[in-house]
């Protein structure tokens, strides 16, 4: 039996080693902005989020493997001896056992609409991430083939933009040459069957992982918490579109007064039921689609 230890809590996921071979993950209900964890979680928010990176991957294994072992719990619980008073109900529909592969410390990516701190930079340089960019484009416009952005991974505070080229520097020759490839191939794969769903995918962020020297996707993929997801029917260029993540909770922060330094103030019970349906929609849209 794999014994379980708890390692590492970040922002939304709780992290289990499980062996020495193994992780266990696990979607909170925890919801995370401007870089702070909110005081109020958003129940049954961890759950969808776990369904919605589980069928994800299920579909994408095709372009890249990744670190699923098991999402079933029960079959989970019949290989992991965890301590006294686990409660495994609670992580029913939101763990995942894992492969434990050595972390690639980027966030990557991709970026198919000009939104968000890209659209702040743009209005200033003319580019995204030190990444020129044609003149005269609209706030939430498509761009004309999606771009890839990696930032720095931090744990804790701000990530950081850095070009590919530094990424490549760090990096052992090549891989972020194949890193670059896979993540344009998953975002393009995502935007297609989301278009399916009436979603706009604007942008995502991916995490990789090597795993007895092969590159592999881990952590989540294609959620509300790690993309923007957008209303299709709702969508005009040139304003900020109707979204199917937590931006309605941004947008809330921005108006009640908070100075994003001090603890972030509770959501009102109206924003986390808002968010929760929020993400409600859009799992029940891509599942949907196929």
């Amino acid at each position: 039996m794999l014994e379980l230890k708890l390692i590492h809590q970040g922002k939304v996921r709780d992290l289990y080693a499980a062996g020495e071979k193994y992780l266990l993950l696990v979607s909170s209900d925890r919801i995370s902005a401007f870089d702070f964890i909110l005081p109020t979680p958003v129940p049954g928010k961890g759950a969808i989020l776990n369904k919605i990176s589980s069928f994800w991957f299920s579909r994408t294994a095709g372009i890249i493997k990744n670190h699923i072992v098991s999402t079933d719990i029960d079959d989970i619980r019949r290989q992991v001896q965890a301590p006294a008073g686990f409660d495994w109900e609670y992580l029913r529909g939101r763990a995942m056992l894992v492969h434990r592969a050595r972390r690639v410390d980027f966030e990557c990516v991709v970026r198919g609409y000009i939104t968000g701190s890209g659209w702040k930079e743009y209005l200033k340089q003319g580019s995204v991430c030190g990444i020129k960019l044609p003149a005269g484009l609209k706030e939430a416009q498509k761009l004309p083939e999606p771009i890839f952005t990696p930032t720095t991974k931090a744990d804790q505070g701000h990530d950081e933009n850095v070009s590919f080229e530094t990424m490549a520097a760090a990096l052992p020759a090549g891989l972020a040459e194949r890193i670059r490839e896979k993540s344009l191939a998953l975002y393009n794969f995502g935007a297609e069957h989301a278009e399916k769903a009436g979603i706009i995918l604007a942008d995502t962020k991916f995490e990789f992982g090597l795993l007895d020297g092969e590159l592999i996707l881990i952590d989540e993929a294609l959620t509300p918490d790690s993309s923007r997801f957008w209303d299709a029917s709702k969508y005009t260029v040139g304003s900020s579109p109707a979204s199917y993540d937590k931006q309605y909770v941004r947008d809330w922060l921005e108006g009640s007064g908070w100075d994003k330094k001090s603890a972030p103030p509770g959501l009102p019970a109206e924003v986390v039921q808002g968010t929760l349906k929020k993400y409600e929609e859009a799992f029940n849209k891509i599942t949907e689609a196929g």
